[in-house]
């Protein structure tokens, strides 16, 4: 498993190689990070006054 290995695989490669876990990162990643900036979001929305 080394560097004169033909058959090693990188390991980025490996993950690339992968299409459900590219799936998987795809969809969590944006639905962490906004769900994050919604929450930062709220808490910094100021209370409202009510009339």
């Amino acid at each position: 498993m080394g560097e004169n290995d033909p058959n090693s695989k990188h390991p980025i490669q490996k993950l690339m190689d992968n299409p459900w876990l590219l799936l998987v990162l795809g969809v969590a990643i944006p639905f962490v990070s906004y769900t994050i900036w919604g929450w930062i979001e709220l808490w910094l929305l100021p209370a409202a006054t009510l009339p």
